[in-house]
């Protein structure tokens, strides 16, 4: 079993059971108890709660104090996605810690992590835009639209997995190899966003 035949089946039951209550304050209940498969599960639920939050923020007649308060639960799962990619990144390389790489091998463009966030993302897209082709209310025209949508999502997701396969045989092979960068947001940062230390110092 490829990494991705691993991952889809888990994004799609972390956004199905999310959808039982469809309630972004549900708690998560985890069926992995530990190791990758965890991770993978936590990742979608996160992503997926947030596609909500960003939904609802988006109300045009939202409150504006609930709306910053919405912006700053939305800042802190953004911290805590980008943790976890972290965290699978970490996965990775010590899998192939001792991996040697050959002579002539290259660094990817991204991280096998940042390429499964995308593709977390994506079966976020697959699930609501299948959701906007079978909507029985809406029009004919709409749910063929957003069908040659889903078409093109379903053609990515296919595109995307063989990639990310591609990658990680490529890192155990020794053609490819990876680097875990620490993304460096400064403005989570009370120590570099200069509104807060600034703050701070006041």
């Amino acid at each position: 079993m490829s990494f991705t035949e691993l991952a889809r089946p888990i994004f799609d039951r972390a956004i199905l059971d999310y959808h039982v209550a469809d309630d972004v304050d549900t708690p998560i209940q985890n069926p992995y108890p530990a190791g990758i498969e965890s991770d993978l599960y936590l990742k979608c639920w996160i992503d997926t709660v947030q596609w909500h939050l960003e939904d609802i923020i988006r109300d045009p007649q939202i409150d504006p104090a609930e709306a910053l308060q919405l912006k700053r639960r939305i800042d802190r799962s953004n911290q805590q996605r980008t943790d976890l990619v972290e965290e699978i990144d970490s996965y990775f390389f010590t899998k192939y810690l001792n991996i040697k790489p050959q002579a002539d091998a290259t660094i990817n463009t991204e991280s096998p992590a940042w390429a499964i966030d995308r593709l977390s993302i994506l079966a976020l897209k697959i699930w609501h835009m299948r959701e906007q082709a079978e909507r029985v209310e809406a029009t004919a025209e709409h749910r063929a639209t957003c069908q040659k949508k889903l078409d093109t999502l379903l053609e990515q997701q296919r595109d995307l997995s063989t990639a990310i396969d591609q990658l990680l045989d490529d890192i155990e092979a020794g053609r490819k190899w990876m680097k875990v960068y620490r993304q460096m947001k400064l403005y989570n940062d009370p120590a570099t966003n200069p509104v807060l230390y600034g703050k701070a110092k006041a």
